[in-house]
Formats: structure tokens, C-alpha cells, sequence
């Protein structure tokens, strides 16, 4: 069992630093929240005073933040992780992040002598809370071996998708499909209900048929159908609509960046930004459906 430090201990980290716990690792974390700090504690985390206190001594340095200005701030600097790790140290980052600074961070542990990989997650909270989540891993293929056994811990399915940087592209793109193909889907039964057909009627249908997708089946964005989605419970979350709109926004950046036209992702983030506008952010992102109806 391994010596891990944890940063980001919230909706996210907090669960998955609990599996580790649970599968017998020894964690030490650190987050600004005291009610963060309060449920990691009372899942067996050790709770240090500093990012650099829980990289001291750490085997791995496992970090779940909100941006890559966070990632960096937290790697860089003379109280960052990087000066306070040993050479040798894993550090992963499951932050979803731009893929500049996933780089970025991955060249200045590089510079440390520490091994990096980029680890991002799907799955949302249930996920992380029941250990299933889906890791999509940037880096060198040593890397990923490495960090391997400590994400089987944390989720079910752990995927190397390339060099550094290529965990936050996929990422992104499979964000980018998820936020276009929900709108699809509350489109779809918006139109349902004017044309008077049931909300089971047009599940069974296209449930069993091509216009089947995650969005439906297992997230389906009206009560009923899907007895677990958030429709069920009056939208909470889930998956709430801001961090949905952080996602296509870095997928809007990297598409500009890269030169690659994507018109569909473009009018999701604007319908995103609506609903975060409007107050509901902390909606679930499925909870779309209500600015399609007009609703609010």
C-alpha cells in the first residue's frame, strides 16, 4: 500500500480519496473548505496544513481542482508540490483542465524529475462515491502502468489515451458529445409533449431504436423513465450545468486553437451559458430541458 497525498478534497476528490482510504492506501490531504476537511476526516484522511506538507514524503500526489490556474499555482513555486516532492514521485492530476496547462504541469514535474500523468474523470459524484469511474490518462506509457493500480482503486474502467495532455482531450471531447447530444435528447421530448405523445412512449421508442445515447438511456431528462436520473430529483445534481459549460468552453478554446470547426459544440455552450445565466447552475445539466420549454 502506498503513502498518497491528496488536494481537492470536494464533491470529487473527497469521495475518491475515501476509496483509497478504503482500499488501504495511507492519505494525507489538504482543500480550503472546512466542511471538505470535516467528511475527509471522518473517512480516515490525515488532513495536512499545506499542498506542500501533503507532498512531502508522498509516493503519489493525487490532485482534483477546479482550473489548470489552479493545477499550476498548486505545482508551481517555491511552496508548490513539484519543489516538495522527491524525484520519482507520481503526481496525477484529475482535475479537468485545459490542455496547455495539463502540459505545463506534466513539464514542470518532468523538470522535478517526478513522473506525471493527466487523469480526468467521468462518472460525476455517484461515480466517485461508488468507485466507477471512467480515468482517461495522458502520458508516458511507464507512467500510466504506474498510476494504473492507484486509479483501479478510485474507478472501473482506466484508459491511456496518449502522451501528455491527451487524458484533458479526451476529456473534452466526450464532455463536448455528452452537452450536444442532452440538448438532443430534451429537444426531443420538448417536441413529445407538444405533439401529445408520453414521455414513456417516446423512451420506449428511441431507447430501442437510433436514437439510443447515454443521454437517454441512462440520464434521461424527464421523471419517470430513468427512475435514477436527476429528473427524479428535481434536477440536483448530478452533473451541474456550470461545470458542464466549463467543459465546452475548454473545448471551445482547444477547437479554436487546433482549427477545428465545431458549430454543434459552439451552440451548446451559448444554451449553457443561458442556463448558468439565468441562475441555474447548480442545476443539473440535464435540468436543460426547462430553459427549452421556456420555463423559469
Amino acid at each position: 500500500m502506498a503513502v498518497i497525498g491528496f488536494i481537492g478534497l470536494g464533491n470529487m476528490g473527497g469521495p475518491m480519496a475515501a476509496n483509497l482510504v478504503k482500499a488501504g492506501h495511507s492519505v494525507q490531504g489538504f482543500d480550503l473548505s472546512a466542511a471538505a476537511i470535516d467528511a475527509a476526516t471522518a473517512a480516515g484522511v490525515t488532513i495536512a496544513d499545506s499542498p506542500a506538507a501533503v507532498a512531502r514524503g508522498a509516493e503519489i500526489v493525487i490532485t482534483m481542482l477546479p482550473s489548470g490556474k489552479h493545477v499550476l499555482g498548486v505545482y508551481d513555486g517555491a511552496d508548490g508540490i513539484v519543489a516538495a516532492v522527491s524525484p520519482g514521485t507520481l503526481l496525477i492530476d484529475s482535475s479537468t483542465i485545459d490542455v496547455e496547462s495539463a502540459r505545463k504541469a506534466h513539464a514542470l514535474a518532468t523538470a522535478r524529475g517526478a513522473v506525471a500523468v493527466d487523469a480526468p474523470v467521468s462518472g460525476g459524484v455517484g461515480g466517485a462515491a461508488a468507485g466507477t469511474l471512467t480515468f482517461m490518462v495522458g502520458g508516458e506509457t511507464a507512467a500510466f502502468e504506474r498510476a494504473r493500480p492507484v486509479l483501479e482503486a478510485m474507478g472501473k474502467k482506466i484508459v491511456h489515451c496518449g502522451g501528455a495532455g491527451a487524458g484533458q482531450a479526451a476529456k473534452i471531447c466526450n464532455n463536448m458529445i455528452l452537452g450536444i447530444s442532452m440538448i438532443g435528447v430534451c429537444e426531443a421530448f420538448v417536441l413529445a409533449e407538444k405533439l401529445g405523445l408520453s414521455h414513456q412512449s417516446l423512451f420506449d421508442v428511441a431507447s430501442t431504436a437510433s436514437g439510443q445515447c447515454w443521454s437517454l438511456t441512462s440520464y434521461c431528462p424527464v421523471p419517470g423513465p430513468v427512475p435514477t436520473s436527476p429528473a427524479n430529483r428535481d434536477y440536483q445534481p448530478g452533473f451541474a450545468a456550470a461545470l458542464m459549460l466549463k467543459d465546452l468552453k475548454l473545448a471551445q478554446e482547444a477547437s479554436q486553437s487546433a482549427g477545428a470547426p465545431t458549430p454543434l459544440g459552439a451552440a451548446a455552450t451559448q444554451l449553457y451559458a443561458m442556463m448558468t445565466a439565468a441562475g441555474e447552475g447548480g442545476t443539473d445539466f440535464s435540468g436543460i430541458i426547462r430553459l427549452l420549454r421556456g420555463e423559469g
